[in-house]
């Protein structure tokens, strides 16, 4: 026989429970927390900022098709001496294996956009298991394994995809500075609003596909800027890593 018990508490005690749980909740979170994420609350999680308490943040870009402004981006990292995060879809990297290799000799950090650019909301899970699978084996046959580094089509996801690419070991990474670089709002707009968004631990979203035709000219001020606001540019991997060593010393 199942028992159900109640309890009535009157509207001090309540509140006095409420200010309880809260403050704890702030405890636990000042100590334990060094990144934030997409869907916490012990579900899948996509990264979206790293240590609010350190003055890093992560430039990365997006490449799923051409060949025109790739290495002019480049040249501009070389020039500031910065290494960023590339994520690019399997299919870019299959027609365009020199343009991966400038990347990685650049030392850049490589991560994924899938094999083909197309929402994952638009298909069944077992089609993106299929996408990534691709993705993974093209990587492979050009010389890049083990990649975990995933950014889902067009910033497109839910839980369940975090989970899907969770499973297959992947880091699902997204961004929280967007200054929309592939519209060509204009150079001046792109430095505008990544030097208005960006703080501490901050993500930040660029393009490399040919649509971004302002990209490179705007890097030409923001990688100086950024670095003399006080900022260090600095891959994700080295983001989460700093995380995971906050959380090792917490520990």
């Amino acid at each position: 026989m199942n028992h159900f018990y109640t309890i009535r508490l009157n509207r001090k005690k309540i509140l006095l429970i409420t200010a309880i749980v809260f403050a704890a909740a702030i405890l636990i979170w000042t100590q334990t927390s060094s990144i934030m994420a997409i869907f916490t609350k012990d579900e899948p999680a996509a990264l979206s900022k790293g240590n609010e308490d350190l003055e890093d943040v992560a430039v990365t870009f997006n490449i799923s098709w051409g060949e025109e402004k790739v290495e002019s981006i480049l040249e501009v990292l070389e020039n500031e001496d910065v290494q960023a995060t590339f994520f690019v879809s399997g299919e870019w990297a299959e027609r365009h294996p020199d343009l991966l290799e400038a990347i990685s000799e650049g030392a850049h950090e490589i991560g994924l956009l899938g094999y083909r650019y197309k929402s994952y909301l638009d298909q069944e899970p077992e089609q993106i298991r299929k996408d990534l699978i691709k993705a993974q084996e093209v990587m492979n046959k050009l010389g890049y394994e083990d990649i975990q580094l995933l950014r889902t089509p067009h910033g497109h996801l839910n839980e369940e995809i975090i989970e899907l690419a969770e499973s297959m070991q992947f880091q699902v990474v997204h961004w929280n500075v967007n200054p929309d670089d592939w519209e060509n709002p204009g150079v001046e707009v792109i430095v505008d609003e990544v030097m208005k968004q960006t703080e501490n631990g901050d993500i930040i979203l660029l393009h490399a596909s040919d649509s971004a035709k302002q990209t490179a000219e705007a890097l030409e001020t923001v990688l100086p800027g950024l670095k003399n606001k006080g900022f260090g540019l600095i891959t994700i991997s080295e983001m989460i890593n700093q995380a995971k060593a906050d959380t090792e010393l917490i520990d």
